[in-house]
């Protein structure tokens, strides 16, 4: 079921409003949703982006209405779990007032605008959509009819940085391809990987506002698939996409520009393919602004205490220009980092109890909230993870980064495609005792997790599991080779055959 709040509306005159969602699974911040831990409050942040104060007060937050845990979700988010008290009026009040909080209410569920981490500060960009971001946030908040879109639509802008977001899912991504012949930047339209449409950067807002409407035209047509609105991947099984894009052009006072060539999915030269995008943040980076760098820090499952917020912001306002971006793979960035100063910032990090390495087990890990938060989950995925990771990193040291997945069930809520190593909970009859365990894939060639290495491996037993499977990459692996491009090369038999003699060795 769904949970109640009183809240005030400054858009409304400071009126106060029962608000209720009727999709748990999609929270908001004025719409929580009922856990296994308690209420759960999730705060949009729009491209990630927050300044010291919204830091402080975010922190203030979670120390009186819960644990003080926070959490940085992968969309770019910060959650609270265990809220355990109403929130204050006035609390909401102050929220919206700096601008964590939406000025709308009612699209306050729709999903976080996504947008690289380093849009603005990446050497490599076309454009800074921050600003895009800003304005795409802004026509949500002065339309709330678009409430009634599914609360999954979600849009993605990519501005051709480095550390890019186009692997990752949305609904509609616009990414910046090149300069058109009137040195206006061009992006490309992406709709579930079907043919792209060129759209000038003054024509993002009116293609998306389109987008928008059409879909919602159509969602008020159709009847609830599981009780849920329709998606719009539902939109496009039914209409196609290029049906669609003609209903889109109707509401358009100008006429689209169709391509023949397909979406690109990665615009990273030869050199960096190997490079999967969610290490390329972590670490010091210079930035385009000449004498400056940002730091990419990782944040073990996302997860942030009030304090380490509150001190990352102090440390950002002190050091550096007092913003913290959220990344969407759950770590975050201290941006603006004059280079005389970052001896004084990694040592302030570690004082912390956190670190900027892509090349440890917990910089790379990823886990859905688990049986103790939700209950579709069949697994502890949160404490099983992180036990794994404190127990190998007393066993082995890697150079490479190794992405970890862990999810509770089928559904892949925290990693949409598979990655390195993708561990599935299931239950596992032994006699008259069932126990927790994992289904273990590995490789990023079969979709949705990889290719099947493991049937059946209890929880107890998984540490020793994945020790095998990265002694075996360590020692049989080509320089540079990732763990997913080691599997994916080798036949699934030759690999358990390695796994097999590893075991051996080990015992």
């Amino acid at each position: 079921m769904g949970v109640y709040f009183w809240i005030p509306c400054v858009a409304r005159g400071g009126d106060y409003l029962l608000a209720l969602t009727d999709l748990p699974t999609c929270p908001g911040l004025f719409y929580g949703s009922q856990a296994r831990d308690g209420v759960l409050s999730r705060m949009r942040i729009p491209g990630g982006i927050l300044n010291a104060q919204q830091c402080w007060t975010i922190a203030d937050l979670a120390d009186q209405y819960s644990t003080g845990c926070l959490q940085v979700t992968n969309r770019a988010n910060l959650q609270i779990r265990e809220v355990n008290s109403e929130i204050a009026p006035e609390v909401w009040n102050r929220l919206q007032e700096l601008g964590i909080a939406s000025r709308r209410v009612e699209v306050d569920p729709i999903r976080n605008i996504m947008a690289s981490p380093t849009a603005g500060i990446d050497r490599q960009q076309l454009l800074d959509t921050r600003p895009l971001v800003k304005a795409w946030d802004d026509y949500l908040q002065t339309h709330p009819e678009l409430s009634e879109l599914s609360p999954k639509f979600s849009i993605g802008l990519d501005g051709g940085e480095s550390v890019s977001i186009r692997d990752l899912r949305n609904d509609i991504l616009l990414a910046a391809e090149g300069r058109s012949t009137q040195s206006e930047i061009v992006f490309r339209l992406h709709l579930n990987g079907e043919k792209g449409i060129s759209i000038q950067e003054s024509q993002c807002i009116s293609v998306l506002a389109a987008l928008a409407s059409t879909y919602l035209e159509y969602t008020k047509n159709q009847p609830r698939i599981d009780g849920k609105k329709p998606r719009l991947r539902h939109l496009l099984a039914d209409w196609g996409a290029e049906s669609y894009l003609e209903k889109v052009q109707q509401n358009l006072p100008f006429l689209l520009q169709f391509t023949s060539c397909t979406f690109p999915q990665n615009r990273q030269d030869a050199s960096s393919e190997k490079s999967l995008p969610n290490h390329r943040h972590l670490g010091i980076h210079p930035q385009r602004q000449s004498g400056f760098s940002y730091m990419g820090i990782a944040l073990p499952l996302g997860r942030l205490e009030s304090k380490q917020l509150r001190n990352l912001a102090n440390l950002a306002q002190k050091l550096a220009s007092g913003t913290l971006r959220l990344t969407p793979w759950q770590n975050l960035l201290i941006s603006d980092i004059p280079n005389s100063q970052l001896f004084e910032v990694k040592q302030q990090i570690a004082d912390l109890g956190l670190h900027s390495s892509a090349t440890r087990l917990d910089s790379c890990l990823v886990a859905c909230a688990g049986s103790s938060g939700c209950a579709s989950a069949a697994t502890d995925t949160q404490s099983h993870a992180l036990s794994m990771v404190r127990d190998l990193a007393q066993k082995l040291t890697i150079d490479q980064p190794i992405n970890i997945h862990f999810s509770g069930c089928q559904k892949s809520c925290a990693q949409h495609r598979p990655i390195d190593i993708t561990l599935v909970g299931i239950q596992i009859e032994r006699g008259d005792e069932t126990i927790q365990g994992y289904k273990i894939y590995a490789g990023r060639k079969d979709l949705p997790f990889g290719r099947p290495i493991f049937p059946a491996v209890s929880a107890t037993e998984m540490p020793h599991t994945i020790e095998r499977m990265l002694r075996v990459y360590q020692r049989f692996r080509e320089p540079v080779e990732s763990f997913g491009e080691f599997v994916d090369r080798r036949a699934i038999d030759q690999f358990q055959e390695l796994l097999s003699t590893e075991n051996r060795n080990l015992n």
